[in-house]
């Protein structure tokens, strides 16, 4: 019975590698219009000029009012002094002035982020927005993982 199944599965092996070789004769040539390459030009333009992606901010102060605007410099003032590496961002979208934090590609990193802030903003909470690419940690060949 082993040697039957190994044969058809050697079988199989052989006529597909003839088939793959025979059918690798054949070009093929796609006819298109000109205008598609100029769209994915301009597409490839765009995504360069504004690099955003779908992910997660912390909002940490949301304002309105008169002093808004002053508590909300304030508190991106403090927030950047203390955390240099992560990126602040205020908005406005009337009445409100917001103070949002951070380009977390996924949710669990905006929620463990979360937690260490948590005690000086317990009104933070995370939310969907359009991110900045965040940067990618970089691979060092010499470093050994054991």
């Amino acid at each position: 019975m082993k040697k039957m199944i190994g044969l058809i599965f050697l079988i199989v092996i052989v006529f597909g590698n003839l088939f793959a070789q025979n059918n690798s004769e054949y070009n093929s040539t796609v006819i298109g219009d000109d205008k598609i390459d100029s769209l994915v030009q301009l597409h490839i333009e765009y995504n360069r000029m504004y690099p955003v992606t779908q992910g997660y901010r912390i909002q940490i102060l949301k304002a309105s009012g008169n002093e808004s605007l002053d508590i909300i410099e304030e508190s991106e003032t403090k927030f950047s002094e203390k955390y240099v590496d992560i990126a602040v961002y205020l908005t406005f979208d009337e009445p409100y002035y917001r103070v949002r934090v951070g380009d977390f590609r996924t949710r669990l990193e905006a929620e463990e982020f979360l937690k260490k802030i948590n005690r000086e903003y317990p009104g933070a909470w995370v939310i969907q927005d359009d991110i900045n690419f965040p940067d990618l940690p970089k691979y060092n060949k010499t470093e050994s993982y054991e």
